[in-house]
């Protein structure tokens, strides 16, 4: 089946969401998904950076004690995917779930910028970037996000509830599109043929 491509704005920002190594901690976070994302993600940001767009990069540091994302924690860095090509990039940091609500100001830079679409890539599929694409979404920005891009866990809930990391990412599908929050794209379409 072939996927038809996408248009992407001249300065459309790809925001590179937690690509952090404390997420490889499988036995902190349990069983992920999509073992690709990080490729995907590299893919992307080498495209992004070729054309001269805006990159963002947004790191987590948790305030939560013993947290592998905490500050003064190796797992706060970049992964290598993501460190080797981080020159030029914004980098902003966060202690929530969304982007918009970190250091610098990323609506202020973005409308610095004039900056209406937005690429949401990274780790969780379900957290952080659902919750970004999610504001972004409220904030008028044409957002899209390639599903292929992202990962996230196993995920358990109140009652004996759970769902695995391919159920979240569906569901996150689901919510970003269905509501009107996103586009949901592959990598695919969103790279130069």
């Amino acid at each position: 089946m072939t996927q038809t491509a996408i248009e992407i704005a001249p300065n459309s920002a790809l925001l590179v969401i937690d690509v952090q190594k404390g997420f490889d901690d499988e036995s902190f976070w349990g069983p992920r998904n999509n073992p690709a994302a990080e490729d995907n993600i590299a893919a992307l940001m080498d495209a992004w950076q070729a054309a001269g767009r805006p990159v963002v990069l947004v790191r987590h540091a948790s305030v939560q004690p013993g947290s592998v994302l905490a500050a003064d924690h190796p797992g706060h860095a970049f992964k290598e995917q993501v460190e080797k090509r981080r020159h030029g990039s914004l980098v902003v940091t966060k202690t929530v779930n969304s982007a918009f609500y970190g250091s610098p100001d990323l609506a202020d830079w973005l409308t610095a910028q004039g900056t209406g679409q937005l690429v949401v890539v990274g780790i969780q599929t379900n957290m952080c970037v659902e919750t970004t694409a999610r504001m972004a979404g409220n904030l008028g920005y044409d957002v899209l996000v390639p599903l292929d891009a992202t990962h996230t866990f196993d995920l358990a809930g109140p009652g004996g509830l759970s769902l695995t990391a391919d159920e979240l990412a569906t569901a996150t599908a689901v919510n970003l599109q269905g509501g009107g929050f996103a586009r949901v794209v592959t990598t695919a379409q969103l790279l130069p043929a």
